[in-house]
């Protein structure tokens, strides 16, 4: 049987990345030996969270060693050089690798790895994918794979909390072109990189409770409050406007996070307290789908966005900022608002209460089906099992040692390669 891994930052908490962690997780112990390693901590451990109590899952708790002083400070030297000096290439993009990441951390997270005999491993969120292609060279035959949660845009451009930057755009690809497999969440996103990638989309991560009945007058919105991100505050200021000619619908936002103040506050300010109601998060979020009647989705940015999933798998119809994996996951089905438009998602509520509500609930359910939780599991066993050979880019005029040596002794290197000429 072979040993599957999922290294993560975390799998005891909440979240909706965790979560369809888990959930993989879970499908594939059916045919495989899984492994969970986490930097959680081992005393918040909770296999009832996401009903992990039910598998044979097996789990490692690590944790990075301090860094050498001396080297942390060569190392934000270079870091600075290869963000606004360097031509961006793969020889710099490999020194950047293991300069941002250095020898005992490195070799703390081979020595974890290499001891539990696997046979692929996967890299969950951006930056372990890119930590997993810098362990690469000492990791043997195992197959590495990249799981990207965030969209192209949240992890590149301006103006998202999770960006690392658009000056290490070019890096991330080398590093995520090392591995043998990089996953996105959508076609959209996988058509911004510049290698190949892979799509496999989220699946359906819980069981529906009953379908809505289209009678209760609520909106729903579920999401972590998280800055900017779910635009819960784009949310509220949109109901107020639409507040003011209708008397009767209602909003419910599910969720926990750091800015759930200032939306009690914007609440409180338009004086709807008791239209706008804040629910705390939930492990049966599926009772909120069931009483509610429309769904709203007002992010900013998505992945992949699985609360559209979990929404329609209950029947309702979904309003959603014109995003293009919402577009890629609804087709003409949703109803969509500019991305940031206060203004016409204020429309769009308005236009969801005058909704064949019957016709679209059941154009929802058949759209679910897509996601179904058997069909994404088949895609990971395929991609498990493919055994095509990994074509690595164009090797480097620099061995691997030489990188070593150039990131933790700079000036010997410097010294040697200048002796070499």
């Amino acid at each position: 049987m072979k040993k599957i891994c999922f290294l993560v930052d975390s799998i005891f908490s909440f979240g909706g990345v965790q979560r369809v962690t888990a959930v993989t997780a879970k499908a594939l112990t059916k045919d495989y030996d899984v492994t969970i390693v986490t930097f959680d901590e081992p005393s918040t451990k909770d296999t009832t969270l996401y009903d992990l109590k039910e598998t044979d899952i097996h789990y490692r708790f690590f944790k990075f060693p301090k860094s050498n002083y001396f080297k942390l400070k060569c190392s934000k030297v270079y870091s600075a050089l290869y963000r606004k000096i360097l031509p961006q290439n793969e020889i710099t993009s490999k020194w950047y690798s293991h300069s941002s990441f250095l020898s005992e951390k490195r070799n703390a997270l081979i020595h974890e790895l290499k001891g539990g005999n696997y046979d692929v491993i996967v890299g969950v969120h951006a930056s372990l994918a890119v930590r997993l292609a810098t362990c690469k060279p000492y990791l043997g035959n195992v197959k590495l794979i990249g799981w990207i949660h965030n969209s192209y845009r949240a992890l590149f451009c301006e103006g998202s909390r999770y960006s690392i930057g658009p000056e290490l755009q070019k890096f991330y690809e080398y590093q995520f072109s090392q591995l043998h497999h990089t996953i996105v969440l959508c076609k959209y996103d996988a058509q911004q990189y510049h290698f190949p990638t892979k799509v496999i989309y989220n699946p359906l991560t819980l069981i529906p409770d009953n379908v809505a009945t289209g009678n209760s007058k609520k909106f729903l919105a579920v999401g972590r409050f998280s800055y900017q991100h779910k635009g819960f505050d784009l949310l509220i200021q949109a109901f107020n406007i639409f507040a003011k000619k209708n008397k009767e619908w209602t909003l419910d936002i599910v969720g926990e996070g750091e800015e759930e103040s200032l939306y009690r506050q914007m609440i409180s300010e338009y004086q709807l307290n008791k239209r706008i109601i804040i629910h705390p998060f939930t492990n049966h979020v599926q009772s909120y789908y069931s009483n509610a009647q429309v769904y709203v989705l007002s992010s900013r940015w998505e992945g992949f966005g699985l609360v559209l999933v979990e929404a329609m798998a209950h029947g309702l119809p979904v309003i959603s900022s014109d995003l293009p994996t919402s577009k890629e996951i609804m087709g003409d089905f949703g109803l969509y608002f500019k991305n940031e438009s206060i203004e016409q998602l204020a429309q769009r509520l308005e236009d969801a209460t005058h909704l064949d509500w019957e016709k679209k609930s059941k154009e929802a359910l058949a759209i679910a089906k897509r996601f179904d939780l058997e069909t994404i599991t088949q895609q990971w066993k395929r991609l498990i099992e493919d055994k095509t050979p990994h074509l690595p880019p164009s090797a480097s005029v620099y061995s691997i040692e030489d990188v070593l040596l150039f990131y933790e002794f700079p000036l010997v290197a410097w010294r040697n390669c200048s002796e070499s000429q």
